[in-house]
């Protein structure tokens, strides 16, 4: 068994027992929000889900390198305190880029590939590429944390008045809003495979160059993101914000795309990983020039024992002659509950319920009757997306429904609601539709115009939608509460959010459930087949 560490921010463990795999984030177990410290409940709680013991436990995978010295003390008492005196014997450092790239090539399925990542720093690098051939990763270049693509977007982020390292999505959802004004290549620029920071600013002091550069009122950037947030974007300040994020989100993609020219003449497929692959715009990019583009679904630094652990498992077997390619099929690899768990936790909380037998039916009707569902079953999605199993869903016919659930879940007006919709409608649904449907909400697609008009609530302002196609064999019960919506209104798709507040992590237990059901004032939550109304 080899287990994962990640103790920086988004810490969590993942544990590989051969073919099997248990993973969850430290966030998802102690609710605190991209939590920064060490996972000891997520390590905890991976072995008992694979009902192992820590003398199971044969390799310590522990992601990135560098760390000061009161942090590596801490991580070495905190693995002392749970493996005892002799944890170094099975410790195994990661290098941080090579934990992401990894993270992507391993879980490709692909023998042969050129593995990215892009990041805004770790272990002194914020990017790297490899070629990989059969198990082996060659490094071929990469970017000083200086010259960092990542940390471009984060100084952006603060600058607009939003939270550095956390909400870059929201630049990237308020961009659509306008057009890019600003030619920002005096900034930063690809040298090769390299990106270049010619302003050789980073972090705050970046943050504050772009301020005199655009002559943006830093000291008002909160007030305005806040006006911004509850739909207030005409005012000059407003729009001069909105061109800024359309201005960094189109560098962003220009870079991106000359990158992805300079990889294609590799003649290789392409596996993504780091926080700038969180960015679905850029990656619709990379798609138009790799159409079998993958990237990993947990790529954030979420992601990163995930990486650490199966570049281990791959170097173990490429020793032993019997390394073999592997293709991730899903991310449901969290805690899952019984319904005698589920039932038992009900009356505990003295809670009416009603049992339902046939809960596709169920939900289906709900959301025809214009109900919004907080949906609960089977085990938490891995990665920063719900896909079905902790989902919030509802009817996306009606553009009513956004104006319920940002007032509901207390989101931020400009952003975008994500549909779910059967694979077999994709290339009905989506314009752009090149290579295989996504399954993992991991890049944006130009949204054809019946879905346009089918579905107007999970289309953004420009006209994209960044969707999750479904498909039976992997998620049985989703795919038929999808497909018995589509029998009652010809929609072969829901709208599907993640369950949690904003600003809260997703919901893992029946107890988490319950509080944000109740928090939002939603109308129906289905635990593994148990009904709760508001």
């Amino acid at each position: 068994m080899i287990l994962g560490i990640h103790d920086g921010h988004d810490a969590g463990a993942v544990l590989i027992d051969g073919e099997r795999i248990f993973a969850v984030n430290e966030e998802r177990l102690n609710r605190v929000k991209k939590y920064r410290g060490f996972p000891e409940l997520s390590v905890r709680k991976v072995l008992e889900m694979a009902d192992a013991s820590i003398e199971d436990v044969e390799v310590i995978a522990v992601a990135g390198v560098f760390r000061k010295q009161k942090r590596l003390l801490e991580l070495e008492a905190h693995l002392r305190d749970i493996f005892g005196p002799d944890f170094k014997r099975k410790v195994l450092f990661v290098e941080h880029h090579l934990a992401h790239s990894a993270s992507a090539y391993y879980t490709s399925g692909w023998k042969d590939a050129i593995a990215l990542s892009i990041d805004a720093a770790g272990d002194g690098l914020s990017s790297s590429i490899y070629i990989a051939r059969d198990g082996e990763m060659i490094k071929i270049a990469q970017s000083t944390y200086l010259d960092s693509l990542g940390d471009f977007y984060a100084s952006v982020t603060e600058l607009l008045g939003f939270k550095p390292m956390r909400h870059e999505g929201k630049v990237m959802s308020l961009a659509a809003y306008g057009r890019p004004s600003y030619d920002l290549s005096n900034i930063i620029e690809l040298n090769g495979l390299t990106f270049d920071n010619h302003l050789k600013l980073i972090g705050v002091e970046a943050t504050r160059k772009f301020a005199e550069l655009f002559g943006y009122p830093l000291s008002k950037a909160k007030e305005i993101a806040s006006q911004m947030k509850r739909g207030k974007l005409d005012g000059e300040l407003q729009r001069r914000a909105i061109e800024i994020a359309a201005s960094a989100q189109a560098h962003l993609e220009k870079l991106i795309d000359e990158l992805g020219l300079k990889l294609k003449d590799y003649g290789l497929p392409l596996a993504y990983a780091g926080g700038v692959a969180q960015n679905v715009k850029a990656n619709a990019i990379l798609r138009k020039l790799f159409p079998s583009l993958w990237v990993f679904p947990a790529m954030d630094d979420g992601g990163l024992a995930f990486g650490a652990a199966v570049f281990v498992k791959a170097q173990m077997e490429r020793l032993d002659g019997r390394w073999r390619p592997f293709k991730l099929e899903h991310v449901y690899l969290g805690p899952g509950y019984s319904r005698e768990e589920v039932e038992g936790f009900l009356k505990e909380e003295g809670i009416a319920y009603e049992e339902v037998s046939d809960v596709p039916s169920f939900v289906a009707d709900a959301l025809t009757d214009g109900k919004i569902v907080a949906f609960f079953q089977g085990r938490m999605e891995f990665g920063p997306r719900a896909l079905g199993n902790r989902s919030i869903l509802a009817d996306p016919r009606e553009e009513g429904v956004k104006e319920r659930l940002n007032v509901a879940l207390r989101r931020d007006v400009f952003q975008p609601f994500a549909p779910s919709m059967l694979e077999e409608r994709t290339e009905e649904y989506l314009a752009d539709l090149n290579g295989e449907p996504n399954r993992f909400m991991t890049m944006s697609y130009t949204a054809s115009d019946e879905f346009r008009r089918e579905a107007p609530a999970v289309v953004h302002v420009d006209g994209t939608t960044r969707p999750q196609s479904v498909v039976r064999e992997l998620n049985p019960v989703y795919y038929d509460i999808i497909k018995a919506f589509e029998r009652r209104t010809g929609l072969g798709a829901v709208l599907n959010t993640s369950f949690n507040m904003h600003g809260e992590p997703i919901v893992c237990s029946p107890k988490d459930a319950l509080e944000s059901f109740r928090k939002a004032g939603l109308d129906v939550l289905v635990l593994e087949g148990f009904v709760v109304h508001q």
